[in-house]
């Protein structure tokens, strides 16, 4: 009892060893080192109350008010082609993963075979049927296991993968709608000065027939008339467009009812962000998180490569019945087993093995570099959208304070042509100021409405369909 109690101690202290020795071939994952601030430079202006944060638990059902764009965005991610063939790379990557996994358990096959031979000697019938494990490796080094961590990590990563896609899918569906309102607004305000530059040019051509004015003036009045006319076809087509590429994103026909007629001034719901807000919220980005997993597959990789430097064993047996007789093949006294390890030691390989390691040292630190960097330019998306956020709201004050102005203008100016105090031209000048007015404020509220669904994205939201 004495011996078969130290045969076993040292048995366990062997596999303890072995274990021991496959946890620490895989290195340990290194951490980043983006260099970027703690938080980020929240302007005054967005610094507020209200808003958590976690932007990537805000649903885009929550996060989109109108109900029309929810809608659309809902149909493009059950219809849309591109998230359609992320969809089925993760069940592709996945289905690797469970291939990769199996090697980690035996294979069991059940076989029979016939043996005929015969020459000189009469020819002689063998029938068999085994059940056995042919080729199983034992896993001392944890190179299989390795090999499997690393297929998982590719699988959690094409995972992540697609919700970055489906977030980016969001993303653009909601700009696509907001150009889509920002276009037809502009073909509205350009119909509308189309209209009032023709009654403009009645009235002149009814002051040139009894003299009032000269021919200058009504040649002038017409060249407003055609250039509103043409601002007028200009939106139209982009509008066309617009809806062109949205059905692209949609992936089917659209109905009129839920496109937008005008631009809508608030389409989404995001709060203002607190002040201080810790850039460490970018590691919930789906693109950040693949980076991740991208760089623990491949420190994975290097625990594969350090594995095949050990010797590897594998077994291989069966157990079954063998007979001259397909009758008696079951019969007692015909069983038979089969029992076969080998042990492989590598000793000359020509350096393919330290290749290996050294390729797969490389991919590591290059997925490090890759993560690193998709830190760093998420940091930069949700600076420079906030950076836009300041800057863009003192711009829509001061457009608005702009139209207001040229309103008044207008005004004033076809207040005095009417009373023939002034000429067309000062008129027509006040006309063009009050059109490039109002397109540029519904530019910038249009930039400002876009700005804020690019920062949703960049803050990780649009791969949930409700808030936590």
């Amino acid at each position: 009892m004495n011996k078969l109690a130290a045969v076993r101690s040292v048995s366990a202290a062997v596999l303890l060893t072995l274990v021991t020795g496959c946890a620490m071939l895989e290195p340990a994952t290194p951490a980043p080192s983006a260099g970027i601030p703690a938080a980020w430079p929240i302007p005054a202006t967005t610094a507020a109350s209200g808003t958590d944060g976690v932007t990537a638990d805000i649903g885009w059902r929550d996060f989109f008010v109108d109900a029309r764009l929810a809608d659309l965005i809902g149909r493009a991610l059950e219809n849309n082609r591109d998230l359609r063939v992320a969809v089925l790379n993760v069940e592709r990557v996945r289905a690797q993963y469970r291939i990769q996994r199996a090697e980690r358990v035996p294979s069991v096959a059940a076989t029979g075979a016939l043996t005929r031979s015969g020459g000189d000697a009469p020819v002689t019938d063998l029938y068999t049927a085994d059940l056995g494990v042919v080729g199983f490796e034992l896993d001392l080094f944890g190179r299989v296991r390795n090999l499997s961590e690393a297929a998982l990590q590719r699988y959690l990563a094409t995972e992540e993968a697609r919700r970055s896609a489906q977030l980016a899918l969001v993303a653009e569906v909601a700009t696509a709608w907001l150009t889509l309102a920002a276009d037809r607004e502009s073909e509205r305000i350009a119909v509308a000065t189309l209209e009032s530059h023709e009654a403009s040019f009645r009235l002149t051509e009814q002051r040139h027939r009894f003299g009032a004015v000269s021919a200058l003036d009504v040649n002038q009045a017409s060249t407003a008339v055609e250039f509103a006319r043409a601002e007028a076809a200009r939106f139209a087509g982009q509008s066309a467009q617009d809806v062109n590429a949205l059905a692209l994103l949609v992936g089917g026909e659209l109905d009129p009812a839920s496109l937008p007629e005008a631009f809508v001034p608030e389409a989404s719901g995001l709060g203002p962000l607190p002040a201080g807000l810790p850039s460490d919220v970018l590691l919930r980005r789906p693109d950040i998180r693949q980076a991740e997993l991208e760089l623990r597959a491949a420190s994975a990789n290097i625990g594969a490569a350090r594995a095949a430097f050990f010797p590897s064993i594998s077994l291989t047996g069966s157990v079954g019945t063998a007979s001259d007789e397909l009758s008696g093949l079951f019969d007692a006294g015909t069983s038979n087993w089969l029992f076969i390890p080998r042990i492989t030691v590598p000793i000359f390989q020509g350096g393919r093995l330290l290749a290996n390691l050294d390729v797969a040292t490389a991919d590591r630190d290059i997925a490090l570099a890759r993560y690193e960097k998709s830190i760093q330019s998420g940091f930069r998306d949700v600076a420079d959208a906030l950076a836009l956020t300041r800057t863009l709201a003192d711009q829509r004050a001061a457009r608005e304070a702009v139209l207001v102005a040229a309103t008044r203008v207008h005004e004033l100016s076809d207040a005095r042509y009417r009373a023939g105090r002034d000429s067309y031209l000062a008129l027509l000048d006040a006309q063009r100021s009050l059109y490039l007015a109002r397109q540029a404020l519904l530019a910038t509220r249009y930039s400002e409405q876009a700005n804020r669904v690019r920062l949703y994205k960049a803050l990780g939201g649009g791969w949930r369909e409700r808030g936590a």
